[in-house]
């Protein structure tokens, strides 16, 4: 294990079988182990490891907005560091993506001088590139969470891949909704405005299990709004077209279209 102080490390979506060499030994050789990670099985699984783990999960409350248990997090993770342990936070999926205590935790421990660093785990873009055989080299990707995507009137490009987060959320900031948010309407209204309410995206969801599919529902987006959901479904949207080309940038650069399609 590196001698850092703090170590954050993910389980990848199948966090059974996506765990890292390197991960795993963070978290077999730290001297503390905090984790969240959803699942009854994953408390037996992370002891298994190393027996001084501690599920930080019991910090949420329905009654509390979600950035003040963040920062709950943050203080727990930073109140072994503090001890002088070194000390491995375990988060599901990837740790840097869609985590905000793992950022704010590094940033924090090394502003009070201590070493921590990030080790990658296997994200649901990744799974989702896998499943639906996009590659971003192509024609580039795009990438939103939905309430920022619409909050922010976020600017995209249809001739490229998008794909947005947490569609099955859109609106819901806390921990839980207080009101019924009709937030999935106005993004299907917001990407018909460029797509039209006919073009066909996707319903993804990895799967968390070896043994289980991954959710891949082919949807038009007049169909979007009456569509089941869940807080983990993401929307790819495959591009309009094809980008048109700069005749001016291609002679600069000494191709023709015939290379153009080549690598493409």
């Amino acid at each position: 294990m590196t001698n850092a102080a703090l170590v954050i490390v993910g389980t990848g979506v199948q966090a059974g079988v996506h765990l890292s060499i390197q991960a795993r030994e963070s978290i077999c050789l730290a001297d503390k182990v905090l984790y969240v990670i959803p699942g009854d099985w994953a408390e037996s699984w992370m002891l298994s490891l190393n027996d001084t783990a501690e599920s930080l999960i019991p910090l949420y409350n329905q009654n509390q907005h979600r950035l003040d248990t963040y920062g709950d997090m943050v203080e727990r993770i930073m109140h072994f560091v503090r001890q002088g342990l070194q000390v491995c936070t375990v988060f599901y999926g990837h740790p840097g993506v869609f985590v905000t205590p793992s950022h704010e935790a590094i940033a924090l421990a090394r502003r009070e001088g201590f070493t921590a660093v990030m080790y990658p785990g296997i994200s649901a873009e990744d799974c989702l590139f896998a499943d639906l055989g996009v590659d971003p080299a192509t024609c580039g990707c795009q990438s939103f969470e939905a309430t920022d995507f619409l909050v922010r009137r976020r600017r995209f490009d249809p001739h490229s891949h998008l794909i947005i987060w947490q569609i099955g959320v859109v609106g819901h900031l806390g921990s839980k909704a207080t009101q019924e948010i009709n937030g999935l309407r106005l993004l299907t209204d917001e990407l018909a405005k460029t797509y039209g309410l006919d073009h066909v995206a996707i319903i993804y969801e990895a799967a968390p299990h070896p043994r289980y599919q991954s959710r891949i529902e082919r949807v038009s987006l007049k169909n979007l709004p009456k569509t089941r959901l869940i807080s983990i479904s993401t929307l790819y949207i495959p591009p309009k077209a094809i980008a048109p080309i700069d005749e001016t940038q291609l002679a600069a650069l000494g191709l023709t279209r015939a290379d153009i399609t080549k690598k493409w």
